[in-house]
């Protein structure tokens, strides 16, 4: 079973959309991707909140995150949060496989 966190980081003047480009440019979101047990990490803007970057991070299990929390990349991407004075909000969800017939029926593919 998957687990999702949507983590919500949030600063001034932009400064959460710049932590997710460097993020990405530096390789550290690749070098993420790239771990035993992550299935997506991935960054959205905020369209009704410029201050407010989304990441959708998945894991294969409570494993997979305990290693990548464990891993000398997550000093990595705390030095980035406080370098850009960013604070956060974090979701869980249990992801115990597709979506379901009658909601499916709402996705238009």
């Amino acid at each position: 079973m998957s687990i999702t966190v949507n983590l919500y980081y949030t600063g001034k003047n932009g400064r959460a959309l710049k932590f997710a480009r460097e993020m990405e440019e530096s390789g550290t979101a690749s070098a993420i991707r790239a771990e035993e047990g992550n299935e997506k990490y991935a960054y959205f803007a905020s369209l009704d909140d410029p201050e407010t970057v989304l990441l959708i991070d998945r894991w294969r299990d409570q494993a997979a995150i305990d290693a990548h929390h464990d891993s000398p990349m997550m000093q990595t991407v705390i030095a980035l949060r406080e370098k850009y004075d960013l604070h956060m909000r974090a979701e869980r969800f249990a992801d115990a496989g597709d979506v379901p017939e009658q909601d499916a029926k709402f996705i238009r593919k």
